[in-house]
């Protein structure tokens, strides 16, 4: 049972035993709302043949769900007392992830924010309130930096208010100033002292979310066939699908954890560049499963869109998780030239895999699981080095 109240004070960086809570556990899942609200908005802007517009929407509308995210995570990192009131402002900030869920699909279809940016409000009150009480239980230079972070919180929402009075036609170049303005927070905030997040508890979270992407696309996908399986009988159109983008999916997930990654993250300089990369790995995770019910409504004739176009919409995030995975992850842990460029290689066969007409989805996901199958065998065959290399190999 919960404390009703401990005095709010950093957490040790060198602490045993570190795992993500139930509350953590909690506050993931309700993100699962808003990830499928995007998700669903970039399938419809895919199949209506609108990628340029409905790409753009669906990064606007995601990086609101990965920053609200990224808020919480680094914070309790560093601060979870999990005494009541801290549970009390989580679930507040939990409150405000379902509004702003509930306002996605009006910022993507209409730019109209204002349900979004209510739900932000609510998620700002309860974070900064948390910055302010850490302020309270800390000294010099650890102190200015959590008054630091909550004055960084009340301006950015001060700038996302004054996003809904602006003409619409303006909205999207000041919510790219809004985001700018966001990412310097931490920066800023941390120049004197770094907040003790823990590198074990960070990577575990990252992964968590990672799962929540990934199953989304899980999710996703079956929809997707059993709704066409209702009402057509495409059954030899859908299996490839399926069944490539089930491959797909797998070796996604083997390939994000098969390097120790906490065993780079020692400071905010590999943190930082880590954590706001993570953005695009998030987001073209979900966006997998995007593309494969765009494939599942092209072969069922649904989409308005060419083999190439559906094809695309899988084979592109694939490709982009794949690269951006190696550029955060794996690189800092192969050894020679075979290791290194595995992934990049990987990533370009994959997107090779858009003008393979209506299998490309199977050849995808049989590039993505050929990947794992290569990378295990560099990594059995290369020099042993624990420091530098994963048995689970890419």
């Amino acid at each position: 049972m919960a404390l009703a109240y401990v005095p709010m004070t950093a957490r040790s960086r060198d602490e045993g035993h570190r795992a993500a809570t139930p509350l953590e556990l909690f506050f993931d899942l309700c993100f699962v709302v808003a990830i499928a609200q995007a998700g669903a908005q970039l399938v419809h802007a895919l199949a209506e043949g609108h990628p340029g517009s409905g790409v753009i929407s669906y990064m606007f509308v995601f990086f609101g769900v990965w920053w609200a995210w990224m808020n919480f995570t680094w914070f309790a990192s560093a601060y979870d007392c999990d005494d009541v009131p801290y549970r009390i402002a989580t679930l507040v900030q939990i409150s405000g992830v379902l509004v702003y869920a509930a306002g996605v699909s009006r910022a993507f279809d209409q730019n109209d924010w204002t349900v979004a940016v209510i739900g932000y409000l609510i998620m700002r009150v309860a974070l900064t309130a948390q910055w302010l009480r850490a302020a309270s239980g800390e000294r010099g230079e650890a102190r200015a930096a959590a008054l630091k972070y909550a004055a960084g919180l009340v301006l950015c929402q001060a700038g996302w208010v004054a996003l809904l009075f602006v003409p619409d036609g303006a909205k999207r170049w000041l919510f790219l100033i809004l985001v700018v303005a966001e990412l310097m927070v931490p920066v800023v905030a941390e120049r004197g002292h770094q907040t003790p997040w823990h590198a074990h508890h960070i990577v575990e979270r990252y992964g968590l979310f990672t799962i929540i992407v990934l199953g989304e696309t899980i999710a996703a996908s079956t929809v997707a066939v059993k709704s066409a399986l209702d009402e057509h009988e495409a059954l030899g159109e859908l299996l490839p699908i399926a069944a490539g983008g089930l491959l797909i999916v797998f070796a996604a997930w083997w390939i994000y954890f098969a390097v120790p990654m906490h065993e780079h993250l020692t400071s905010n300089r590999e943190a930082i560049p880590w954590g706001y990369g993570h953005l695009l790995i998030f987001a073209s995770g979900a966006a997998i499963g995007a593309g494969i019910e765009v494939a599942v409504e092209h072969a069922v004739g649904k989409a308005h869109v060419s083999q190439l176009s559906a094809n695309a919409a899988v084979t592109v995030p694939t490709a982009l998780f794949l690269l951006m995975v190696w550029l955060l992850h794996s690189r800092h842990f192969k050894r020679g030239l075979a290791q290194q460029l595995t992934l990049p290689v990987s990533a370009l066969a994959v997107l090779a895999c858009t003008w393979t007409g209506p299998y490309a989805v199977l050849y995808a996901g049989l590039v993505a699981t050929a990947t794992v199958v290569v990378g295990l065998t560099l990594a059995n065959h290369a020099p042993s080095d624990p420091a530098q290399s994963s048995p689970a190999g890419v």
